[in-house]
């Protein structure tokens, strides 16, 4: 019984000792509480921390760009003109051939002969129609003296022109034999480069046979698709023959070091597609471009160079179908503002309404963003990447990771 009185007198202290512990855990935590509220309250007020950049003016001819194929603007399909064996190839293939260049070669000893036969067969038909004409000569002036009758006359007059039909007939044949004999050279019609021969030496040929090809090369067509927005901006003035510059640059090129005109815009948009065909024309004096090539086209409109606004893709948003961004206002608030966005230039987006020269907008933060909300902006230079600012550099990796291990050894 004494060890139980013991025992509850000691408790009793000890129960006081822990209740005034815990009041003092509860004084501390509120004050606690008090003092970060305090310390945060300047930050709520101020807003998140945010980059903002003002709207980037500069004076330029807006273009777009598309994907597209180089063509010849002539090709030809060289085919034999008349039938025989081949006897001469007289190109190396993929080489430069110019117009009237004999390329191949066919057996021309027939078509001589022929030509020879029809001369002398022309030539005799000449000579008996200048016979009949000498006996109508003679025949006007027996006439005249009443020496034969009006039918003899006649008559005379009548051979004479059947033979001079006659010989007209034989010299047209005659023609056609020497320009079957010239086909047996088969010449180039364009100046261009050559293809490889389709047909090797000793083959027999006919009209449907394809020797080879040849395509030009001192001018070359770059077709695209353009959109109907492209259309709206070039077409009307490209028919009216005030094309739009296009550049153009091969796949191995940077840039667009080629330039030319935009030389086609078909007449309708491809409703299934919603695009229209296009086509310009560039010199090629070098040889450099090639039918076949892909091509990266460039396309600048008619209206020359303007005053445009330039925004970072980074501070652009999608809300549902349209874009929009976050204006800072002038009490550093933020402000919801649609846009409608043009192409990209020197990294930035064209931006064609929406947004006034001078204004600032959310580049970096926009998850922190809210219409209307305060904000604490920091400004940035518009093309700058705000969060390769931020980073940490690698020496200061280095501290921090000095530091975490001088803290773990400390612990």
């Amino acid at each position: 019984m004494k060890n139980i009185k013991s025992l509850t007198a000691v408790a009793r202290p000890l129960a006081a000792a822990m209740a005034l512990a815990g009041l003092a855990a509860i004084t501390l935590a509120g004050c606690g509480e008090a003092t970060a509220g305090k310390e945060q309250a300047p930050a709520a007020a101020g807003g998140p921390p945010i980059s903002a950049a003002t709207v980037v003016e500069k004076t330029l001819t807006e273009t777009q760009e598309f994907s597209g194929r180089l063509e010849a603007i002539d090709q030809v399909q060289i085919r034999p003109r008349v039938g025989g064996f081949i006897t001469a190839i007289n190109f190396k293939p993929g080489s430069q051939v110019k117009k009237g260049d004999v390329l191949f070669v066919i057996d021309p000893r027939p078509f001589q002969a022929e030509a020879n036969r029809a001369e002398a067969a022309a030539n005799s038909a000449r000579a008996k129609a200048d016979l009949a004409k000498i006996e109508v000569v003679r025949a006007e002036k027996l006439l005249a003296d009443k020496a034969i009758a009006q039918r003899e006359y006649d008559a005379s007059a009548s051979a004479y022109k059947q033979l001079d039909a006659d010989a007209r007939a034989a010299t047209a044949q005659y023609e056609t034999a020497k320009l079957n004999l010239s086909y047996t050279q088969v010449t180039s019609p364009i100046n261009g480069r050559v293809s490889k021969a389709e047909i090797t030496l000793g083959n027999l040929v006919d009209q449907s046979a394809v020797l080879t090809s040849v395509v030009s090369l001192d001018q070359i067509y770059a077709s695209f698709d353009g959109d109907e927005d492209t259309y709206l901006r070039v077409g009307a003035a490209a028919h009216k023959g005030t094309p739009a510059v296009v550049k153009i640059g091969l796949a191995n090129e940077e840039g667009f070091p080629h330039e030319g005109k935009l030389e086609f815009v078909d007449n309708q948009l491809d409703v299934r597609s919603g695009s229209v065909r296009m086509r310009a024309v560039l010199a090629n004096a070098d040889n450099a471009l090639v039918p076949g090539l892909f091509a990266r086209v460039q396309l600048a409109g008619t209206t020359g160079a303007k005053s445009t606004l330039l925004i970072n893709e980074r501070a652009v948003s999608t809300d549902q179908n349209r874009k929009f961004v976050f204006v800072v206002d002038k009490d550093n608030k933020a402000e919801y503002r649609p846009v409608i966005l043009g192409p990209q230039v020197d990294g930035l987006r064209i931006v064609r309404d929406g947004l006034k020269p001078g204004e600032k907008i959310v580049v970096n933060g926009l998850q922190r963003v809210k219409p209307g909300a305060p904000l604490t902006p920091t400004v940035v230079p518009m093309d700058a990447d705000p969060l390769a600012a931020t980073a940490p550099k690698k020496d200061e990796k280095v501290a921090v990771a000095d530091t975490k291990k001088a803290g773990t050894s400390k612990e």
